[in-house]
């Protein structure tokens, strides 16, 4: 399946229009049926109830705009198939998070069907030979997945806790990852990257600072285990396997990164990963004197100069990539101490 540049820019607008429209229509629905964030928790930074729901319209729009251009163009069993084994996985977990929104979830059956889900999608990568890098282990082909999966997972879960913060990353990422698989001729990963970058900036309108929705875990999951599926079926364009392995991290390093600080921070304090707490990246530059809207700001940069990395690694010979490779490692270990040390409350 090739697609043209028209039709990558027409998936984007219309997931974008489609989103932004849909978004008030959710936070309306949430306001009436009182599905809010309240500010009850002492991790919680707003100060004010803030609807949900707007992962509901991120969903939606994912999920209509590929199907609905797959009918309209070059419709295919095969193709059909295709997108729902992407898609389908996301959905299931956006809806377990939807439920985590309507009934507040503890995180032990939130993990619990998060490995499922992974193992499921990862099993299923391994055995129909779409991931990206194998390692000739079927095993630790899968191994490996899993922990991807539910480790990407919960950062994009963990890092939803700035106004903007979590959509406009994801977007910036996907925006890099379209680039990446164009380049490489995969065009249905870069159609289905490019529709997120759609539905995340559409999202953004409504969820910037200050943010009049958020998209809630049904927004976070859906979209964590769509961006660890796309990104280990990502084939890039590199010369050695470990530039290969690095440039997905690349493309997420920061959530990553605000991941790895918040969790090893509460295993310091002998607290559990998954209680909330003001231990994030976000919490940190806040604190550290920047407002809301640069926080957000600063957090985007950060994650397109990963991306740009990612780009300069797929198009530099093999004995540049090891230095690039070894570089975006130290500068990224860099931010995490640096973040670490920081106040953690």
């Amino acid at each position: 399946m090739v697609v043209s540049n028209i039709e990558y820019f027409l998936l984007f607008v219309s997931t974008y229009a489609l989103v932004g429209l849909l978004t008030p229509i959710m936070r309306r629905i949430a306001i009436t049926n009182q599905v809010l964030d309240w500010p009850t928790s002492t991790h919680k930074s707003h100060t004010h109830a803030v609807p949900y729901l707007g992962g509901v319209a991120i969903l939606i729009g994912v999920v209509i705009v590929p199907y609905g251009a797959l009918t309209l163009n070059s419709f295919s069993i095969n193709n059909f198939w295709l997108a729902t084994s992407v898609l389908f996985p996301a959905i299931t977990m956006g809806f377990i998070g939807l439920w985590d929104d309507l009934k507040d979830l503890s995180p032990l059956p939130r993990f619990i069907s998060q490995s499922i889900a992974g193992l499921v999608v990862a099993i299923g990568l391994v055995i129909s030979k779409n991931v990206a890098n194998p390692t000739g282990s079927t095993t630790i082909d899968v191994l490996i997945t899993v922990v991807w999966i539910v480790g990407i997972c919960n950062s994009i879960n963990f890092f939803d806790n700035l106004d903007g913060g979590a959509a406009g990353t994801v977007a910036i990422s996907t925006i890099f990852l379209t680039y990446l698989t164009i380049n490489n001729g995969q065009y249905f990963i870069a159609a289905l990257a490019v529709v997120v970058a759609g539905a995340t900036l559409g999202f953004l309108i409504w969820n910037r600072t200050p943010a009049r929705i958020y998209m809630g875990d049904a927004g976070a999951l859906f979209l964590g285990i769509l961006l660890a599926t796309l990104t280990i079926r990502l084939n890039p364009d590199t010369q050695t396997m470990a530039a290969s392995f690095a440039t997905p991290i690349l493309l997420l390093a920061v959530p990553i990164l605000d991941t790895c600080v918040a969790v090893f921070s509460r295993l310091r304090r002998r607290v559990s990963p998954f209680q909330g707490g003001k231990d994030h990246l976000s919490h940190r530059l806040i604190r550290a004197g920047l407002s809301r809207k640069i926080t957000a700001l600063s957090l985007w940069v950060l994650s397109a100069l990963f991306g740009l990395l990612a780009v300069i690694l797929s198009s530099v010979n093999k004995n540049l990539e090891g230095y690039l490779v070894t570089g975006s490692f130290l500068f990224w270990l860099m931010l995490f101490f640096s973040f670490f040390r920081t106040s953690d409350k």
